[in-house]
């Protein structure tokens, strides 16, 4: 149990950074019925009218250049349209660059790395499969935001894996890439190193035999920040000595956080060919345990509100390929949670225990001519009747044609509908696979 408490005391620090524009975000003028059907007020809520965002195109932006082409964008992905930064751009594309193909390229790879230095073990001799993962975004010019329709993992949603999104942008695709683990307890993952996963996603367009052999690849100049973002302390030193000299970190333990490996670069790969599509279906269906004390997310009394989360969540992912080459991804996940207010000093419980509902989906589509990402999460604790009670309803649609939304809203016991404010309150009780 300290073990657990020291951890999330550590990941609270991260989620108390504010929330940037969307503060401006009006809640939609709605109430969730009364009927106690928690499918029906997650329907109700998504029915709604969704808040169109208001913020700006984020800064700063830059300009790559393959031969004559150039790109211009934000060398970042974010959760929302607020030009907060939350993953670095480390991987361009040109050429043969639709996601699509990009991800027919990786799924048809072998996992055997050894000829490149890598070990004969999970993840390093995995294969590249569909990834479950928060939706993002991106932002390019001329045409605006974009959705990272597009994820893939290499290695199982835990312990460890390599995570990419990918982003079209005219004719190119940017994406990150990041090596990560996945918190014990929860759905949550925790990035070890941008750099990592980079090397790793070149190695494997090296062994496509797909690139240009003219000019394969080219590094851009310093586009994001060096280093980005840190692991916390208490998770850094819970991870075994090869995990940690794989990602450059110290081999001791560390009292600080680690920087998270990153040159600030990006490197263009340049595709002159793409392996043959194969249409089919693909399904991941799994159950992760919550085993966790953290900060109470939402309707909390204040810094010091810490509760032990516990209870099943159920994911289910499928995603196909068509015919006619059209990309469909559909997720869910539900839970019945078990809530109980704890001391964070010695986890013992302070309150009675409350229960949770939560469900949360994403979606997504990708056509030549069209593409669209979606995500929503519901969650119910206990009721508005009850003190501590409490819902929390968020939603992101983007799609190429603009037609955008975005919207984090939370009603506690006695009040009405607000909009949340810190990451602490967004990420609510279970979030699935966010990327600290």
């Amino acid at each position: 149990m300290k073990t657990i408490i020291l951890i999330v005391t550590a990941l609270a620090l991260l989620g108390l950074s504010f929330v940037g524009c969307q503060k401006s975000l009006e809640p939609a003028p709605y109430e969730t019925p009364a009927s106690g059907n928690f499918e029906q007020e997650m329907s109700t809520l998504q029915s709604s009218a969704c808040p169109v965002p208001p913020c700006q195109a984020p800064s700063p932006t830059v300009t790559v250049n393959l031969g004559d082409n150039n790109l211009q964008f934000w060398p970042y992905t974010g959760n929302d349209f607020s030009g907060t930064a939350q993953d670095p751009i480390n991987l361009i594309f040109f050429g043969k660059a639709d996601p699509r193909d990009i991800r027919t390229a990786l799924m048809a790879l072998p996992g055997d790395r050894t000829s490149f230095g890598y070990p004969p073990m999970p993840p390093f001799n995995s294969t590249w499969d569909d990834a479950i993962g928060d939706v993002q975004t991106g932002y390019g010019e001329p045409d605006g935001w974009s959705g990272g329709c597009i994820q893939l993992a290499c290695g199982e949603y835990g312990p460890i894996r390599f995570h990419i999104r990918l982003f079209k942008m005219g004719k190119w695709t940017v994406a990150n890439a990041h090596f990560e683990v996945n918190i014990p307890g929860t759905s949550d993952h925790q990035v070890l190193s941008w750099e990592a996963a980079e090397q790793l996603v070149i190695v494997d367009f090296m062994r496509s035999g797909l690139l240009d052999p003219e000019m394969p690849m080219v590094p851009t100049a310093l586009i994001n920040d060096s280093p980005w973002r840190t692991i916390p302390s208490i998770i850094y030193n819970g991870l075994p000595a090869e995990v940690r000299g794989f990602i450059g970190g110290p081999i001791g333990d560390v009292t600080e956080d680690v920087p998270i490996g990153t040159d600030g670069h990006a490197m263009i790969l340049n595709l002159a060919a793409k392996a043959a599509a194969v249409p089919g279906v693909r399904v991941q269906d799994f159950v992760i345990n919550y085993n966790i004390v953290a900060p109470k997310p939402f309707c909390s009394s204040g810094p010091y509100d810490y509760v032990y989360i516990t209870g099943p969540v159920h994911l289910v992912q499928t995603t196909e390929i068509q015919e006619t080459g059209t990309y469909k991804m559909s997720f869910r996940a539900t839970g019945n949670l078990v809530v109980v207010p704890v001391n964070p000093m010695n986890g013992e419980a302070i309150g009675a225990p409350m229960t949770a509902q939560i469900a949360e989906e994403h979606g997504a589509m990708f056509m030549d001519q069209y593409w669209s990402a979606s995500s929503s999460k519901y969650q119910k604790l206990g009721s508005l009747g009850e003190p501590g009670g409490g819902q929390l309803f968020a939603r992101l649609l983007i799609r190429s044609n603009g037609l955008n939304g975005f919207q984090q809203s939370i009603r506690c016991a006695g009040e009405q509908w607000r909009q949340a404010e810190t990451a602490t309150e967004v990420s609510g009780l279970t979030s699935v696979s966010a990327n600290r």
